[in-house]
């Protein structure tokens, strides 16, 4: 579906609330609708998102161990680095 160019939206379109993203939402919504879809309890999104979230944490401290186990002297360096920069932070 090509998007309308601006000049293809009159200022009543606009006024009347069938400006052509509110309209193309608005069908999208009916769509659904005559699907009878219904959306997912919100106790389950609320788990999907956390194993989700757990996932992507889990990857990340695999990285960071394996950054650390590899490169043991640079790791400390920088922790030392952030550890100064974030005390003399604190001393103001």
């Amino acid at each position: 579906m090509a998007e309308p160019y601006a000049s293809d939206v009159s200022p009543e379109d606009i006024v009347n609330g069938t400006a052509t993203e509110s309209l193309r939402l608005e069908q999208e919504a009916d769509a659904i609708i005559a699907r009878n879809i219904s959306p997912r309890p919100l106790r389950q999104a609320v788990r999907e998102d956390a194993a989700e979230a757990r996932a992507w944490a889990d990857h990340r401290v695999k990285r960071a161990r394996d950054a650390i186990r590899g490169e043991p002297i640079r790791a400390s360096l920088y922790a030392l680095g952030l550890g100064v920069l974030i005390g003399l932070l604190a001393a103001r």
